[in-house]
């Protein structure tokens, strides 16, 4: 560097002194020329200052100027002077950004000329997001120190690029201006981009409009950015590729977009597979094929009919001009699968097909490619008790139905299952007459009964109250489980409202019989006291006979109640079979003693009274003895 300084100084000074000897020489050309010149006429000469008025002259005279040797200059060329000075010389101060000229480039350096009384040097380094740098393109940069000890002007481009940084920033951001910026590496869920000297994010939706694979081919490469979002709190700064060639991508949309019509075919490139359709790029504008676009049969991704970068044809389905949307189709490139279907395919007929979709109403059926049949769950069965499709089938099992319905116009097809079996109610009077015994397996829970399948396609119901002769059933799963086995016999058949009526307690005799002679009015037996409630109490004579005994009859002889645990003595003061109740008493017992005592000493003392009682035949005999006595004759 300080080579350069010195031969800069010695070609100025072999400049000033080549400078010299050229205007010694033409001055002496000038003279000879003058001598060899005929003479002429001399202008007259003009009166100067000095000669017009001495006094004055040498009263104004700058004797300092003179003593110094200086020459005096004209205000106008002095102006001039400065003017030059202020347009072509820049103040050296440290920590000063100012624009330079590149002059001259090697292999590791620039040289920058800013005016100054010499060049500055700066590294190649400082310009790696500028691979372009050429001689003449100007450049920013900070006067770090005027001289260093050889002389030499220190300059640093980085610095001034930092300086001036987010000024710029916030400039592109506020003005929509496009920045050159250096992708430096990858980091999670984009780039870092050096912009200005300033690190800024590149978010991966932001490089392209296509998605990208592999973000590593863009390190190391310089690109043109917007700045899309500034974070002043944080110094965080967004930039996007994908919005500079939006706006193009949108002009050439709707340029494409005006050229389309309804039915119109193309060929595309798969660009992206979503869970509910496929882009394809039809060459700068992009169309949706929809899931149920792809294929006329039914498919679960759209990766099992396309595949990325693929090339196919589509048809154009609509599309909106305003919002630059294709909607495009696949299947439509081929003719509807129920036209193709065969004229002698009719209703009645057997078909066999694959289960495809199963939902909670029954189950679909592809029985050609693109046709598809829908089992209801209740055609799955005989039984009138419905159950989930899913009891009877599962997606991709291989199925024959029958057909029900077919609507050629509709597109609608029905099938059956249990119609390729009897029905079991055909013969229903002959297998289950009315008061055959049989065992069904519990099927369903109602508030009002139990439905007990006794084959399949044969249910019945159970009524809560024919479920047991001396339980109080409130709800059928008290009594027994879905799944468990019952005995049972048939009550009521209704053969055209394929309904079955069924009991349980009838496989058994009903102990209610004897029990209304053992439990008979009036008639006594002993227990303890289970249960107290509001109005009285609960015993149990047996598993079958419970009893209910009012609060009054609890009173025992001493005049207290019963209380829970404690044994006694019951009487039997009301039995009703029909509706399974029994009341008894204890306070009767005693009362009937007392009453059997007030009866006997009532009946005793009656008798002693009777006794003490005058007859008519007494008195007759006390007559006839006393008139005996009367006459004189004893007895």
């Amino acid at each position: 560097m300080a080579d350069k300084a010195t031969k800069a100084k010695e070609t100025k000074t072999k400049a000033k002194r080549t400078s010299k000897a050229k205007a010694a020489k033409e001055a002496q050309e000038v003279e000879a020329v003058a001598e060899e010149t005929p003479a002429v006429e001399q202008p007259k000469e003009e009166i100067s200052a000095q000669q017009a008025n001495p006094d004055k002259f040498l009263k104004e005279f700058n004797w300092h100027n003179y003593e110094e040797g200086i020459d005096p200059v004209d205000d106008g060329q002095l102006k001039e002077f400065e003017k030059l000075v202020a347009e072509n010389f820049v103040d050296t101060l440290d920590d000063e950004v100012v624009e330079g000229e590149v002059i001259h480039l090697t292999d590791r350096d620039a040289i920058i000329d800013i005016n100054a009384k010499s060049e500055g040097v700066i590294s190649l380094n400082e310009f790696r997001y500028n691979p372009d740098l050429k001689v003449g393109d100007k450049v920013e940069v900070l006067i770090d120190v005027r001289e260093d000890a050889t002389g030499q002007l220190i300059l640093s481009h980085r610095k001034a690029r930092t300086i001036k940084a987010w000024d710029r920033v916030n400039a592109a951001h506020d003005e929509g201006t496009v920045v050159n910026g250096y992708v430096k590496c990858r980091t999670k869920g984009g780039m870092i981009v050096d912009v200005f000297g300033i690190e800024a994010f590149l978010p991966g939706s932001q490089i392209d409009v296509k998605p990208i694979r592999d973000y590593d081919i863009y390190v190391g490469k310089t690109m043109e950015f917007k700045v899309v979002k500034i974070n002043h709190e944080f110094k965080n700064v967004v930039v996007s590729h994908k919005a500079l060639i939006e706006a193009d991508i949108e002009e050439q949309k709707k340029e494409i977009i005006g050229q389309l019509e309804k039915g119109q075919v193309l060929e595309g490139v798969v660009k992206n597979i979503t869970s509910y359709g496929v882009f394809v790029d039809l060459g700068g504008v992009d169309g949706l094929v929809h899931i149920t676009d792809l294929s006329w049969s039914r498919i679960n991704h759209p990766n099992e009919i396309v595949e990325l970068d693929q090339k196919l044809n589509v048809v154009i389905l609509d599309f909106d001009e305003d919002k630059t949307r294709i909607q495009l189709g696949l299947k439509q490139l081929k003719a509807h699968p129920w036209d193709a279907l065969g004229e002698e395919l009719k209703v009645g007929d057997q078909v066999k097909g694959k289960v495809v979709v199963i939902a909670d109403y029954g189950a679909f059926i592809e029985v050609a490619e693109g046709v598809e049949g829908l089992i209801h769950v209740s055609e799955m069965s005989w039984s009138t008790h419905l159950r989930s499709a899913q009891d009877f089938v599962n997606v991709g099992d291989i199925v024959e139905a029958q057909i029900l319905t077919l609507d050629r116009e509709e597109r609608k097809m029905s099938l059956g299952i249990k119609q390729l079996t009897p029905d079991p109610w055909t013969d229903i009077t002959t297998k289950y007459p009315v008061g055959s015994k049989h065992s069904g397996i519990v099927r369903n829970f109602t508030n009002f009964g139990v439905f007990v399948e006794l084959e399949e396609g044969i249910d019945g119901l159970i009524y809560i109250s024919d479920l047991s002769w001396t339980k109080k059933v409130k709800h059928p799963s008290e009594f027994t489980n879905i799944g468990e086995n019952l005995d049972v016999i048939v009550l009521e058949l209704d053969v055209e409202g394929r309904k079955l009526s069924l009991g349980h307690k009838q496989t058994t005799e009903n102990p209610w019989d004897k029990y209304s002679k053992e439990f008979a009015l009036g008639s006594k037996h002993t227990a303890a006291i289970d249960e107290m409630v509001d109005k009285g109490a609960i015993i149990h004579f047996n598993e079958d006979i419970t009893a209910f005994v009012p609060k009054r009859h609890l009173e025992k002889e001493d005049g207290t109640d019963l209380k829970k645990g404690e044994e006694a003595e019951f009487q039997i003061i009301e039995f009703n079979k029909e509706f399974k109740k029994v009341v008894a008493s204890h306070m009767s017992i005693h009362k009937e003693e007392e009453a059997k005592i007030v009866k006997q000493a009532t009946k005793k003392a009656a008798k002693q009274a009777e006794e003490a009682k005058p007859t008519l035949g007494d008195a007759n005999a006390k007559l006839q003895e006393l008139k005996d006595k009367m006459d004189g004759k004893k007895k």
